[in-house]
C-alpha cells in the first residue's frame, strides 16, 4: 500500500518532533518521556523509532532507552561545507600514519560491533595491519570498542556481555564481565585504550574516541600495528589526533575552572 501524500507529510512531522525531543537530552531517554514530549501515542512513537533504528538514525540501549544514531553525523557534516566524517578525518589520519608509520583506522559503532569505515595505510610496507573497509569486530575485542563500552553504565556493559557471551578470539580476549567493566571504566577515565592481541594474535591497537559538537562519541580513531612494533609513547599522538578530528566536528574541550588563590 502506497503512503498518501498527506500521511507522508504527517509522518515527516512526527519524525522531526522525535529528533527534536531526542536532541534535547544528553542521555538516552525512555519511550514514555519521548511520547509525552512529542504528544505522540506510545505505540506510534515506538513504531517510528523502530524504523529509524533499522536505518541507524536512532539507537536503543540495553534498558530500552533511545538516543540519536551515529549515522546522523554524516548528515550533520554535510551541512558543514559538504564534508563527510571521513573527509574531515582524512588529513589527520594521513598525518598520523606518516608520523607513526602504521595503519590508522576510523570506525563507527553499529549495534554491538565497531565497523571500519576508513583507513590510511603505509604504501609499499610489506608487513602491515590492514582492516577491510566494512568489516566488523565486537566491541570488547577492540580498543575503540572498549572506550564505547566505557561511555555506558556498568549495567549496560553487563547487558552487552550477556547478549554477546563475550566471544573469545584469542587467549588474551577478555571473557569475564567484571574484568571487562573494570577495564573499560579505567579506559574511559584515561581517555584511550589498548587492544593487546585481543582480536588477533600478533596485532595490537591504540584507540581514542571522536566527539561531535555536542560531545557525543560518534566515531573512533585507532592505530594498528604488529605488537613488536607498537609503542606506548604513541598514546599522546593518537590522543592529539582524536582531539583534532573532534575539533573539526565542532567539539570543544571542557574548560577547567581554577579557584582564586590556587
Amino acid at each position: 500500500m502506497k503512503t498518501k501524500p498527506g500521511n507522508a507529510v504527517q509522518l515527516i512531522g512526527r519524525v522531526a518532533r522525535l529528533f527534536d525531543a531526542l536532541a534535547a537530552y544528553d542521555e538516552p531517554v525512555s519511550l514514555k518521556v519521548l511520547s509525552a514530549d512529542t504528544e505522540l501515542h506510545p505505540s506510534t512513537a515506538h513504531r517510528i523509532l523502530a524504523a529509524l533504528a533499522i536505518e541507524g538514525l536512532v539507537e536503543r540501549d540495553a534498558r530500552g532507552r533511545y538516543r540519536l544514531g551515529h549515522k546522523l553525523i554524516q548528515l550533520g557534516c554535510r551541512l558543514r561545507g559538504d564534508a563527510t566524517l571521513e573527509q574531515l578525518a582524512r588529513p589527520v589520519m594521513d598525518a598520523l600514519r606518516d608520523e607513526l608509520g602504521e595503519t590508522v583506522n576510523l570506525t563507527i559503532r553499529e549495534g554491538d560491533d565497531v565497523v571500519y569505515i576508513a583507513r590510511s595505510t603505509v604504501p609499499n610496507r610489506i608487513m602491515r595491519v590492514e582492516q577491510v573497509i566494512g568489516s566488523r569486530a565486537p566491541l570488547h575485542v577492540t580498543a575503540v570498542g572498549k572506550l564505547i563500552l566505557g561511555e555506558q553504565r556498568p549495567d549496560d556493559c553487563r547487558a552487552y556481555a550477556a547478549r554477546t557471551h563475550l566471544a573469545r578470539f584469542t587467549p588474551n580476549t577478555i571473557v569475564d564481565a567484571d574484568r571487562l567493566i573494570a577495564e573499560v571504566q579505567r579506559d574511559h577515565q584515561q581517555g584511550y585504550a589498548f587492544d593487546n592481541e585481543e582480536a588477533e594474535l600478533g596485532v595490537g591497537c591504540i584507540g581514542v574516541l571522536v566527539r561531535d559538537g555536542e560531545g557525543a562519541a560518534v566515531a573512533g580513531l585507532s592505530v594498528s600495528a604488529p605488537m613488536d612494533r607498537r609503542r606506548d609513547d604513541w598514546v599522546s599522538r593518537v590522543v592529539a589526533a582524536g582531539r583534532d578530528i573532534s575539533a573539526r566536528l565542532g567539539y570543544r574541550e571542557p574548560t577547567v575552572a581554577v579557584a582564586e588563590g590556587a
